[in-house]
Formats: structure tokens, sequence, C-alpha cells
């Protein structure tokens, strides 16, 4: 009798340890930019925060600077549950997940502010859960922020004539090249890694970006000139693998969501930071931010907002009522 109670006894320990290893993930985290980047950080805060929360349970493996392919290949990667955690441009997105394309749309947030009250409020959660309802295979979280998108060139652009003609890189996106094509440019679709040499060689003219991009990735070596345009202001989900998400307890999804809605937060700040730090940086460097009026860009690009708009209408309609 007492050697049967022992050896209960002795199952005991192992029967918890089986119950607790059953919720035990670990989770590989990708991101294109490198460490220390704002997107970077605050997807490690996350990860510690939830590691501590979990009591271990969720542990978290990160991969920055593009270790793991291009954002194309690290979709595909998390879409078969390869990789358990990214962030992701909407231009990727967009093909699969159609309402995601009011957000790439040009001038479709006045300003900067302007966007985050809309990721901030039902309509940022409202295309987290398109993302998440559809057949792309992944759970959208939160939102990243990614700046706003300007002209940088090799001759200034102060005014929308100037652009006439001058070949710039866009993101493979239809909408962006029309965009570009309609402000008077040529659009050329191309890889990141391809823009520093194709601005030397002159392939390019310039392409479009926010600060901190032009200044890590030398672009500013070539292109002397930042042009304010504001013409595209596109945020970025965090998003899960779905195979992932059904591995995790209801608590565990819990805890995932307010950590990453947190990281929304923290980014921002970061972001604000980033960004400030990379245009003083630039200044230094000889690049001259040109300031311009809007408005002959924005009635430009009213065809792309006709054309691909139609179908959002109502959203954007919503959109502009968000003061």
């Amino acid at each position: 009798m007492n050697f049967k109670r022992t050896l209960l006894a002795a199952a005991l320990p192992l029967t918890f340890v089986f119950a607790n290893v059953a919720h035990a993930l670990e989770i590989k985290f990708a991101d294109i930019h490198p460490d220390g980047y704002p997107t970077v950080v605050a997807e490690k805060s996350m990860g510690a925060a939830l590691t501590k929360e979990s009591n271990g349970e969720l542990t978290f493996k990160y991969f920055p600077g593009g270790v793991l392919g291009s954002e194309k290949e690290v979709v595909e990667q998390a879409q078969v549950g390869a990789i358990q955690m990214t962030r992701v441009s909407l231009g990727i997105v967009g093909p699969v997940v159609p309402d995601v394309n009011v957000f790439n749309m040009p001038f479709v947030f006045r300003d900067q502010a302007h966007m985050r009250k809309i990721i901030d409020g039902e309509i940022g959660d409202e295309i987290l859960d398109k993302i998440s309802n559809s057949e792309f295979g992944l759970v959208a979280l939160a939102w990243m922020d990614g700046g706003t998108r300007n002209l940088y060139t090799k001759k200034p652009v102060r005014k929308i004539e100037d652009l006439k003609g001058m070949k710039i890189r866009v993101q493979g996106n239809p909408m962006f090249i029309e965009t570009i094509n309609d402000m008077g440019g040529n659009g050329i679709a191309m890889d990141t890694g391809e823009i520093f040499s194709a601005l030397q060689t002159g392939v390019i003219d310039g392409a479009e970006n926010n600060p901190p991009t032009l200044l890590e990735h030398n672009h500013y070596q070539s292109a002397k000139y930042y042009t304010l345009t504001e013409h595209l202001i596109l945020p970025e989900p965090i998003v899960m693998s779905k195979i992932t998400w059904e591995k995790l307890t209801p608590e565990q999804q819990t805890m995932v969501k307010k950590a990453a809605k947190a990281a929304q937060a923290e980014e921002r700040v970061l972001w604000d930071k980033k960004s400030a730090s990379s245009e003083e940086k630039l200044k230094a460097a000889g690049v001259e931010f040109i300031t311009v009026d809007k408005k002959p860009f924005y009635d430009a690009t009213a065809g792309v907002r006709a054309k691909y708009g139609a179908q959002f209408a109502d959203m954007i309609k919503r959109i502009d009522a968000v003061q």
C-alpha cells in the first residue's frame, strides 16, 4: 500500500509538468527592419512582457534585419506556421484582403495625427478583424506606425511640375505606381535592396519613404532633396500565424492581444523620437527638406481614389469624419 502511494506521489509532479508543457510555445518573431528600429524594440518588449505574464509558457526568439527572408517570404512562412509572428506592410496584404486598400490610398489621411486617431479607434479594429477573418491565414493584433511617406530625389521637387518625367521607385502595388504616375512622375516597382545602386547609377531619379528609411539605407548619399508630400501614411499590422493562434488558450489569446496593443502605443513614442533624430542627421548631412503646397498633389491623385476607392466610399466618409 505504501509502495503504491509513493508511486502516485512521484507521478503527480510529472502530470503537472505535462499540463504546463501543453501550452508552452516558442514564438519566432521576424521583422525586415534592423535591431534597434522602433518596431523591433516594441516587439521585443511585448515578448518580454508576455513571457513574464504567461509564467514562461510563451517564449520569444527574434529575427530582425530580414534574416528569414523578404517580407513576402516571411508572410508565406507565417501562413504555414513556420514563423509565428511578424509585422507586415499593407501593400502585401492588399491583394488578399482588399478591405485594407482603403488605408493604401493616396491622401486618405489628412496627416499623421489623423491616421493615429483612425488606427486607435473602431475603424482600425475593424480592419484588423477583416484581416483576421480572411483567407490570409494570419491574425492581426495591433498597428505599428510606419511613418509618413514623402518623395526623395536627386533634383529638387518644389512644385508638382518638377516631378514630371522623374523615375520614382515605389513598392510593387498598382495603386502606388499609379499615384506617382498621376502626379507626373514615372512609378517604378523595385525591391528595397536595389534602391541604393539604382539611385547611384541613375536607373531611378528618386524614391519615396520616411526619414528613418532614407537615413538607414544610405539613400541620402544620392538623393539630397526630401519633399514633404505626405502622399501615403501607411500603418502596418502585427500579425500572428493562425496556426499558432489556435494553439493558444483563450487566456493566452487575451494576453497576446493586450500586449500587442501596448506595443502599438510604445512603438509610436519610439517612432517619433527616431523620426526627429533621423531628420536632424539628414539635415546635417546636407539633405534639404522642402515644404510644398499639397493641394496640387492631392488633386492630381483624384483618379486613383475614384478608381480604387469606389468600393470603400462609406469607409472613406467615416475616415473623413474623424476629427
